[in-house]
């Protein structure tokens, strides 16, 4: 993003994926130090779009089966409504990226091109990054055929196989018996990888740089997620090590946007990183203080430190995914009671009713296309590569 050592001045901010928390999250922060949000999505009532904290909203086309159109709409959405910098959250950053790629859109986008999104999202080459800037990573072997697969089947007891292309932990299979992968197929249109298995602790971290110098970071632990996927109880931690990391990585590639990670410590103390969303994730409900996040990551102000100390949660959610995995555990009343609801936020109680709406529209999208709600949440903005369509 070219100049962006400098303070970005801007009033008018447009922030996508309004259907997530973290949307509407960032809109409360941005809005709190003065900025005009103005929220756009595919879905007709997303949880954000309720927020006082929403200026406008605009409903756009699915950009995954209408990208022509999606990209259009932007385009004279960013135009009619004066808009200065376009901030994605969710997994529509890729379809943003192709849109201002072909397009001289006269707005900022906080992300970085098509082709370094596309190399971190991609989880063989971003391992292949790791290397590259001299960090240690887990064994990752790519799979682009049957052969490679049975070059492999032998170990599948040590391994992780997981689709090139993915979100929420789909389709994982952790250290399957050889007999279970002959389920999957990989090819060079749909390819996996093989990852070797670490044993230790997952750590999962949220960033935000600007031309690879960080402006923000919360490292976090999830105690309760939506099946195999997106934490739904989050909990802050310090390490070091996984600071480091993600340093040399925002500084490696100039990163300027948002970037998260999953990693893990392993038993002896080194962190390696397992895979990179190039997009906001749960650890951005960390930050509550509008004039500091604002200050750190548009303007000139020093990296901004996470403010929140207890535990994150949605209710909601917990009831809905976090319910049978607690009641085993017997930690459900004690999560409940310690969890800070992150919709909560002074003078803006309507996105908590509003969840509600938001539910219902993504359950209807689940029942009519035969799919998981979690599946359908991001249906219509999911990129698998540069040759998804």
């Amino acid at each position: 993003m070219p100049g962006a050592d400098r303070s970005i001045l801007i009033t008018s901010i447009q922030i996508t994926g309004a259907r997530a928390p973290v949307a509407l999250h960032l809109a409360r922060l941005l809005h709190g130090a003065g900025h005009r949000v103005i929220l756009a999505d595919t879905p007709a009532r997303p949880i954000a779009a309720s927020s006082n904290a929403c200026a406008r909203y605009h409903r756009l086309p699915p950009p995954r089966f209408e990208p022509q159109a999606y990209a259009e709409a932007v385009e004279a959405l960013v135009r009619a409504d004066g808009i200065g910098l376009a901030i994605p959250t969710c997994e529509e950053v890729f379809h943003l990226a192709l849109a201002w790629q072909g397009r001289t859109i006269p707005a900022r986008l906080f992300a970085p091109d098509i082709g370094l999104l596309a190399q971190v999202h991609n989880k063989h080459s971003f391992i292949r990054l790791a290397e590259q800037l001299g960090l240690a990573a887990p064994e990752t072997t790519l799979l682009n055929s049957r052969d490679d697969l049975e070059a492999v089947r032998g170990r599948s007891r040590a391994l992780v196989f997981k689709p090139v292309w993915s979100r929420f932990g789909s389709h994982v299979l952790r250290r399957p018996p050889p007999e279970a992968l002959d389920a999957i197929a990989p090819s060079s249109a749909t390819p996996w990888v093989a990852q070797r298995f670490i044993e230790g602790d997952e750590i999962s971290a949220y960033a935000v740089a600007r031309e690879g110098r960080l402006k923000a970071l919360a490292l976090y632990r999830s105690r309760y997620r939506a099946g195999k996927g997106a934490g739904i109880f989050f909990e802050r931690i310090e390490d070091a090590a996984a600071r480091d990391l993600v340093e040399r990585i925002v500084a490696g590639t100039s990163w300027t946007g948002q970037i998260s990670f999953d990693l893990m410590r392993e038993r002896g103390g080194r962190v390696l990183p397992l895979e990179c969303n190039p997009r906001a994730v749960s650890g951005l409900h960390f930050f509550r203080d509008p004039a500091r996040f604002a200050d750190a990551v548009l303007g000139d102000g020093p990296e901004v430190r996470p403010d929140v100390a207890a535990p994150q949660t949605v209710r909601l959610a917990m009831w809905i995914y976090g319910l049978p995995g607690a009641l085993r555990s017997g930690g459900f009343r004690e999560a409940m009671r310690d969890g800070q609801e992150l919709l909560d936020w002074p003078g803006d109680s309507a996105p908590v009713k509003a969840q509600w709406r938001a539910l219902a529209e993504m359950a209807g999208v689940a029942l009519r296309q035969r799919i998981s709600l979690q599946a359908a949440s991001t249906r219509d903005i999911e990129w698998n590569g540069p040759d998804s369509g």
